[in-house]
């Protein structure tokens, strides 16, 4: 895994940047920046981290992270085997954004849509649509038109009612690099392995720390426990898992560690509001 802290780029000539990233697959990538990041991500799905929100995502999920707000996203399978995952990622500086809404009142709009996404913001399924549409359009437009566009994507973003924020208010990133390294190889190891039985003692030993010591630290930094944040893990796969018809949910309980498929109802319950069975029916409903 890279550094905790990410150095975002902006090019001289340019005011934002946007990436177009593609990639076998999306690596857990546990990373925060000063930047504003709009991320589109596209054949693609798997979970979503945003400050101590875990969520699984799909195909078309648009999400708005605010400066310095941890995030990373980590894919499970694609969509079209003959195409790689993709994200256009947006970047855009505060002074950037404040130049706009600070001289232009008709960009007013965008203050509470900026204050908001402190805490991550996702979007409704048809402002991300339309919204999708225009990022797509920008990857081969020149300058002035890619300026445009992301303002009017923000602008429709901003009007968008049915947002909602992700992470708990106040999530914050560890500033001292010894913590965060600490924190890095604890989280890397959850992410990779958590479908398998955990001991407190091996966490406690990759983080050089007691196991009390390792539990009030977890905690301090992504205000869960450990127990918690390895549910939402599950949980957030077991999302995925579900939205195959052909997967019995007693064979996905098995598969992401739970012993009994009756204690893994009343997770999912306590966690989604609604048991496995009542998810994948809604899932179909959808599509």
């Amino acid at each position: 895994m890279r550094p905790l802290f990410e150095q975002v780029n902006i090019p001289l000539d340019q005011s934002w940047t946007l990436f177009d990233r593609r990639l076998p697959a999306f690596p857990f990538n546990w990373h925060y920046h000063p930047e504003f990041e709009l991320t589109l991500t596209l054949n693609s799905v798997g979970e979503r981290f945003v400050g101590d929100h875990i969520e699984h995502y799909g195909d078309g999920d648009l999400v708005l992270v605010g400066p310095n707000l941890p995030h990373a996203w980590q894919s499970r399978e694609r969509l079209r085997d003959d195409a790689p995952h993709r994200a256009l990622v947006a970047w855009f500086t505060q002074a950037w954004v404040d130049t706009l809404h600070t001289h232009y009142v008709e960009f007013a709009p965008l203050r509470a849509l900026l204050a908001e996404s402190v805490r991550g913001l996702a979007f409704s399924a048809d402002v991300r649509a339309l919204a999708a549409q225009r990022l797509l359009a920008l990857c081969d437009a020149p300058p002035a038109a890619r300026w445009l566009g992301l303002v009017e994507v923000l602008l429709q973003l901003a009007s968008d009612t049915q947002r909602r924020s992700l992470a708990l208010q106040g999530f914050l990133p560890v500033d001292n690099p010894r913590d965060r390294a600490r924190l890095e190889r604890v989280m890397s190891f959850l992410n990779a392995h958590y479908a398998e039985p955990i001991r407190l003692a091996t966490l406690a030993e990759l983080a050089a720390m007691s196991e009390s010591q390792l539990q009030r630290f977890f905690k301090r930094c992504t205000r869960m426990t450990i127990s918690d944040y390895l549910n939402q893990l599950r949980i957030g796969r077991a999302c995925a898992l579900l939205m195959q018809p052909d997967r019995p949910i007693g064979q996905i309980a098995a598969e992401l560690g739970y012993g009994q498929a009756s204690y893994f109802t009343r997770q999912f319950r306590a966690t989604k509001g609604m048991t496995p069975m009542a998810f994948r029916r809604k899932y179909e409903t959808r599509e």
